[in-house]
């Protein structure tokens, strides 16, 4: 059995973080204010370091990566899109939608990671499905329930149905794949990413089931979950646009489980949704408005998971 938690959390500390108008196209989520770049960057740090803070705090092991400088990834703060790690030494890179993304795929990274005594044992490097416009963009366009081998996914510009296919096919897992929608100036958009949508823990799963506009859908979505004994935690669209989708479980390695959501997303929340949360795991709640606003994405894109073995 995988395990769903890992104590080990790759996160890449900004060289230049700002609006970047070309992933905005699709992601409502991101807003341009007037600020100075010098601001905003300053601003993006304290709010990085500070969320690094209070995941150590709590004994979550946090590797933390300075993004280069040159060339400039507005949004190299959101590793979990262009990689994922598994628990057999399996290392996925994935392709990535918006050409500036492309860049963050860092192969000094990778080196990094394995002298810290991560082991590898294959890296499957499938962004070749860029060439072909065909794009999934990692744990964001993908919500992985590692117990029970299942990948839910909500198609996109973003999520294609062949990469999608191929990564459960690589990873022996299989895919729930279904539309979801929300609301864009009168009109009905698809939700750029699952992981905005949805979340899941070991016994916990949050999901926006009213952004699947299919009832057909909607109830394979619901029934693959509680089939896993999840117990399900539906939030409302407000919630989501707050990004309480927008969360993962880690652990430390005492074994106590934390679940990871920004204070936005904490304060949208009502009290019942709190405490069945806090029934299993502890709140770790960052505040991150400035890489929410401009970013366009919440605590659990800043993170990626290191499911690697570890030699000792």
């Amino acid at each position: 059995m995988n395990m769903q938690t890992t104590p080990h959390i790759m996160m890449v500390r900004p060289s230049n973080f700002r609006f970047n108008p070309e992933t905005a196209t699709d992601n409502f989520y991101q807003k341009s204010d007037a600020r100075s770049s010098e601001e905003i960057q300053k601003l993006a740090l304290e709010e990085f370091d500070a969320f690094v803070a209070m995941l150590r705090d709590q004994r979550v092991n946090v590797v933390v990566v300075e993004d280069t400088a040159k060339p400039v990834k507005p949004d190299a703060l959101f590793p979990n899109n262009w990689i994922s790690t598994h628990s057999d030494g399996k290392m996925i890179l994935y392709p990535m939608y918006s050409p500036s993304r492309r860049l963050e795929r860092r192969k000094d990274l990778i080196e990094r990671l394995m002298k810290k005594g991560y082991q590898v044992s294959e890296i499957l490097d499938i962004s070749f499905f860029e060439k072909d416009a065909q794009f999934l963009e990692g744990t964001g366009s993908m919500v992985m329930d590692h117990e029970s081998k299942t990948i839910f996914a909500s198609y996109s510009d973003r999520t294609h149905p062949i990469p999608l296919r191929y990564v459960g096919e690589m990873l022996g897992y299989s895919v729930v794949g279904f539309h979801a929608v929300q609301e864009v100036k009168g009109q009905l958009a698809p939700i750029y990413h699952t992981n905005v949508m949805m979340h899941i823990g070991t016994d916990l799963a949050v999901v926006c089931l009213d952004a699947i506009p299919k009832a057909s859908e909607k109830q394979k979505v619901q029934r693959s979950l509680t089939q896993t004994g999840k117990k399900v935690i539906p939030i409302t669209e407000k919630q989501k646009f707050n990004f309480a989708g927008n969360m993962l479980e880690v652990s430390n390695d005492g074994g106590e489980k934390f679940t990871v959501m920004s204070q936005t997303a904490l304060d949208s929340l009502n009290v019942g949704q709190i405490q069945l949360i806090e029934k299993y795991t502890t709140i770790i709640s960052p505040s991150i408005p400035t890489i929410e606003k401009l970013g366009g994405g919440s605590a659990r894109c800043m993170m990626a998971e290191l499911f690697l073995p570890k030699k000792n």
